[in-house]
């Protein structure tokens, strides 16, 4: 039986702006269930990069709910929001926000060692490995090509088997072949772990791998 992982009703937000109120997202209503891929297209300022902070606890909204794996955020705290995202989520950005301090090695055992994982480092080191990097372990982020960065994102996001992996323009910052490459890999690796994947993309190419269509017009949903 598949498991409602995400589920949006009545969702809305309103920020104040310099000539008054300013309506982002309207009315937004919609599930996802386990194992699905789910592509948010939009032209800019649509509302994706809101709506995809809100269905990950980032930002509250100012009317309706997310329920996320069966929790509604509007009754979580910061505290208890940011521990759910760690159980359940992974994120994959289009700037990578890998930590330039830490090795690929220690960017991708970071979730683990936050959720207290005791095998955080063979994981991640197996992770890596499979994104291609196994040669890169011991390297900082700049000393990493765009591609590798992404894959380590790949391999951090992945090593905690979320339940939802959120993935923000992932090609963004990447030329048209190393985006594909990493686009392929991604895909792999999500139907190895049976993830559920929310992608948010201007790319329509890309959206149309995913099963299931969603289009952002001037925040208010229709689905394709």
């Amino acid at each position: 039986m598949t498991e409602t992982v995400l589920n949006v009703t009545g969702l809305g937000k309103t920020v104040a702006g310099s000539t008054g109120a300013l309506t982002i997202l309207h009315e937004i209503d919609f599930s996802v269930q386990s194992g699905e891929s789910v592509a948010i297209v939009g032209a800019s300022g649509s509302g994706k990069s809101t709506l995809l902070g809100l269905l990950a606890g980032l930002d509250l909204p100012t009317a309706g709910k997310v329920e996320l794996a069966g929790q509604n955020l509007n009754d979580l705290n910061e505290d208890a929001r940011a521990a759910l995202r760690g159980r359940v989520l992974g994120f994959v950005f289009q700037s990578f926000h890998l930590l330039p301090a830490l090795t690929a090695r220690e960017n991708a055992m970071l979730p683990m060692e936050l959720l207290g994982q005791p095998d955080a480092r063979p994981i991640a080191e197996a992770m890596l490995a499979r994104v291609g990097l196994a040669d890169r372990l011991d390297h900082y982020p700049k000393h990493l090509s765009g591609g590798e960065q992404q894959r380590v994102a790949l391999a951090r996001a992945f090593a905690v088997k979320p339940k939802l992996l959120m993935a923000d323009e992932p090609t963004g910052n990447l030329d048209a072949t190393t985006g594909q490459q990493v686009i392929d890999l991604m895909f792999e690796m999500n139907a190895e772990q049976g993830t559920t994947l929310m992608l948010v993309t201007h790319d329509e190419a890309l959206a149309r791998r995913c099963g299931r269509t969603l289009r952002l017009v001037a925040g208010r949903l229709a689905q394709d």
